[in-house]
Order: C-alpha cells, then sequence, then structure tokens
C-alpha cells in the first residue's frame, strides 16, 4: 500500500491503495462512481476515458490502464466532473443531447470525456480526438455534428478546476507522507542507482502494455518503479543535426514534435493506437517491449537511429537495430534501461507504411520505413525496415543491396522483388498469411517510389 495525492472533480484526494490499482477499479469500486465506464479493459474501446490534467496540460487517458500511482499530485476529471454545481451541462454533454449521440449510452461518458478534453485545448480534428472511442450503436455521425456543435472557447468551469501538483502540496501543508522514493525516482540518476540495486523491479511509464497484466492476465507488477516523474527522461533535446529523444517522451508529444521535423514519421505515429494511447505510451517503452509489431522501431531503425542504455554509472550506446537479438530478447543486462534514443534532426526522404485492417487502433499487418537518398537519378544510401516480417523489427539488407548504385525506377524496384525472400521469413496468422506479407512489403516500395515522385499514396485522398 501508498498513500496518493490527486485531485479528482475538484477534491482533494488522500488514497491508500496498491500502487498498480488501476484508476477505473478504484473509482468504479472503492468510491461507486461508476460513469467511468468498463468495456474491454485493455485501452481499446474508450468507455473508460477519464482527463488527467498536470503542468503539461489535460489529457484524455484510459482509466483501465491508467495507475493510482501514476495520478500522484495530478487532477483527474471523470464524467461526473464535467457539468458544474449550477446544473448546466458541459457545453459538449448539451451537444450530444441536441444532435442525438447516444442511444444505449454506454460509450457516450468516454466521448464526452475525450470532446471535452479536446474542448479545453481548442481542438477541432474530432476525428483523431475520437479515434479511441468505440460506439457500436449510434454511428459517428451524429457525434461529429455534436463535436462541431460544441466548438466554442473552452469552458471556463473545466479551466477554472484545472490546477498541476494542488493535491500532493495540500498534502505536504497537512503533513502526509510523498511516496516513497523508491516508488517514484525524480531523476535519471535516482532511477539508476535504484535500479542498479532492484534490477528485478518492473519499470512502468505509461502501463499502456505492462497494463494487460493486470486486467488480462490478472498477475501482478513486482516492485514497481514509476518513471511518470523523472523531468529529464521526458526531454527532447535538439544537438547539432540530432534530437535526443528521453525514453519517457510520450508517442503524442513525439509526433507533434517530428512534423517540423521528419513528417514522415510523424505521419506514421499518427496510425500509432489512438489518442489515450499516444497520450500515455512511451518511446523507450515501445522499444523494449521489444514486439515484432511495434510501430516505432523500424522508422527508427530506417533513420540510423542510436540507442542509449545506462546502468548504474555506466552508460554505452548502439545502433538500434543491435538491441534486438530475438523475439522479445534484447541487448540489455539487469539493472539497465533505455535512457534515450538520438536520431538525425531531419529525414526528408523517411517515409513509414502500416498495413492493418482497421486504419486507427489496430495492430500492424506488417509496417514497412524507408529513407533512400536519391541522386542524379541514381540510389546512393538505403535504410529498409520492417515490422511484422521476422520475430524482432529488422531491417532488409538484401533489398538495400539490390537498390544501391541502381537507376531510381520502377524496373530497379521489381528487380528488388526477389530479395524480399531473402531478407525475410515471415509466419501466417490471423492478420495475414506469409505470402501476402512478402507481396505487401515489396509493394510498399512500389509506394514509396509514387510517394517521393509527389504522387497521392494516402489511402484517403486515393479516389477511384
Amino acid at each position: 500500500m501508498t498513500e496518493i495525492a490527486f485531485t479528482l472533480n475538484g477534491t482533494h484526494m488522500y488514497v491508500s491503495a496498491p500502487p498498480t490499482r488501476s484508476l477505473l477499479d478504484w473509482l468504479r469500486e472503492d468510491i461507486g462512481l461508476t460513469g467511468t465506464k468498463e468495456g474491454c479493459n485493455e485501452g481499446d474501446c474508450g468507455a473508460c476515458t477519464v482527463m488527467v490534467t498536470d503542468e503539461r496540460g489535460p489529457r484524455a487517458l484510459n482509466g483501465c490502464l491508467l495507475l493510482l500511482a501514476q495520478l500522484d499530485g495530478k487532477t483527474v476529471h471523470t464524467v461526473e466532473g464535467l457539468a458544474p454545481p449550477t446544473g448546466d451541462l458541459h457545453p459538449v454533454q448539451q451537444a450530444l443531447i441536441d444532435h442525438h449521440g447516444s442511444q444505449c449510452g454506454f460509450c457516450t461518458p468516454g466521448i464526452a470525456i475525450s470532446l471535452a478534453t479536446a474542448h479545453t485545448l481548442g481542438r477541432t480534428d474530432h476525428d483523431t480526438v475520437l479515434a479511441g472511442n468505440l460506439c457500436r450503436c449510434t454511428g459517428y455521425a451524429p457525434i461529429i455534428r455534436a463535436a462541431r456543435a460544441a466548438q466554442s472557447p473552452p469552458s471556463p468551469f473545466i479551466l477554472a478546476q484545472i490546477s498541476s501538483g494542488g493535491a500532493r502540496g495540500e498534502a505536504r501543508r497537512r503533513g502526509a507522507d510523498s511516496p516513497p522514493p523508491g516508488l517514484h525516482p525524480r531523476s535519471t540518476d535516482d532511477l539508476a542507482h535504484l535500479y542498479a540495486r532492484r534490477p528485478d523491479a518492473t519499470l512502468i511509464a505509461g502501463a499502456t502494455d505492462l497494463g494487460l497484466r493486470l486486467t488480462k492476465d490478472l498477475a501482478d507488477l513486482p516492485d514497481p518503479i514509476f518513471l511518470s516523474d523523472i523531468e529529464d527522461l521526458r526531454r527532447i533535446e535538439p544537438q547539432g543535426n540530432s534530437l535526443r529523444i528521453g525514453a519517457a517522451v510520450t508517442i503524442e508529444d513525439l509526433r507533434a514534435a517530428l512534423v517540423s521535423h521528419i513528417p514522415g514519421m510523424a505521419d506514421l505515429l499518427g496510425r500509432f493506437a489512438s489518442l489515450q494511447i499516444r497520450n500515455a505510451a512511451t518511446i523507450g517503452g515501445n522499444i523494449a517491449n521489444g514486439s515484432p509489431i511495434g510501430d516505432t522501431p523500424p522508422a527508427l531503425i530506417a533513420l540510423g537511429a542510436t540507442l542509449h542504455l545506462r546502468r548504474g554509472e555506466a552508460r554505452r550506446d548502439m545502433p538500434l537495430e543491435a538491441f534486438f537479438l530475438d523475439y522479445r530478447k534484447q541487448d540489455r543486462l539487469p539493472g539497465e534501461f533505455i535512457e534515450a534514443v538520438t536520431i538525425p534532426a531531419t529525414a526528408p526522404a523517411l517515409r513509414g507504411y502500416k498495413l492493418s485492417k482497421r486504419f486507427d487502433q489496430d495492430i500492424s499487418t506488417l509496417c514497412g520505413c524507408f529513407n533512400l537518398c536519391i541522386a542524379e537519378g541514381v540510389v546512393t544510401s538505403a535504410r529498409v525496415a520492417f515490422g511484422g516480417m521476422a520475430g524482432i523489427p529488422k531491417r532488409a539488407p538484401a533489398v538495400e543491396a539490390a537498390l544501391l548504385g541502381q537507376p531510381w525506377t520502377l524496373a530497379t524496384i521489381e528487380a528488388a522483388r526477389p530479395a524480399f525472400a531473402a531478407d525475410f521469413t515471415p509466419m501466417s496468422d490471423m492478420r495475414a498469411s506469409a505470402a501476402y506479407r512478402l507481396d505487401a512489403a515489396a509493394n510498399l516500395l512500389v509506394r514509396y517510389f509514387h510517394d517521393l515522385a509527389g504522387q497521392t499514396v494516402s489511402i484517403r485522398e486515393l479516389r477511384a
């Protein structure tokens, strides 16, 4: 048990609970706030969406994967906290009523929170905001109409209630203990020393993957160490012609930062899960997870990224592609953690293409990333990497060799097709057959050719 302090719907809360208890379970079972719904319990449906605010501003997050210890010092709003005490509804709640945006209503609280968070931030990209909220009966047309109708200056009630660190500051004034230092290290140095002494501890950043051990496997996360308060792990720092990205930078923060640096990777990150997941998941977690279908490693490998590892006072660097040894096996020592990853500051030719059964919030069937340099019509350098084609995210050396020194033409690409089978022996599973994956991977190189030529390749822009 640990003492956790945060603000919930304007009230300071002081909670003694297991640090890995989910916010969703605590809300519904411990204090009876049942407006936040349990649907999939794995971050896919959005019925459990809550608004969490700290010094970085408000974010929509999945309550089912949000652990109580991650909330220390933060402000939380649930659907019960959207309407002011006067009884008036929040603008998005009223709009959902006016535009018939609810039938069974199970998904509606999460949709209202997602829209209210966007409303507070002045966001109007409603399709993106709602991509993580599943509605099976109403249909999205009336919900989008409601979202558009609610586009107006942010609600002063919501802004007035938002604070950062209020609960923790109040707790300290009242003499309440801060979380044990072993639970929330405050710096990378603290983490390094702590993890070196406790190499079997569980490092928890966004908990979007580890949280499934709790909700699906009903397992425990022994000896947790939370990384969310380590400011130096959340930085993106320009270093000459490179960007050093801290391991705890969220996918959404990274996507926003890369729009002006590497738009090809920013576009790919827009296909990463949903906004709620991107607001929590971290770049370090996605790498350390070691999944062969993780969305960031293929792009990082194509960029020639360098991984920075730390163990106590010892640091070492390696090409990111060397980190992945075998399925779920990485080159990482006990007590060693990912500190940062460095990528070029710009990569105008980088493109990433994700194939999946759904456009939004789906696991990759495969993900192909390409970064070629073409000089006077000839390929002078090539980095090609794929996820979903092997037991690890993997570079394609045979494909690269087939392209290097060759004219950049469709004929060269066609001649390089057999090289894909030399690089990869994909598996057949519920998402695709091995033959489909090989054909699709080669076809993505064709897509890349047309993309660099300035032709429309986005499935959202193509028309028959």
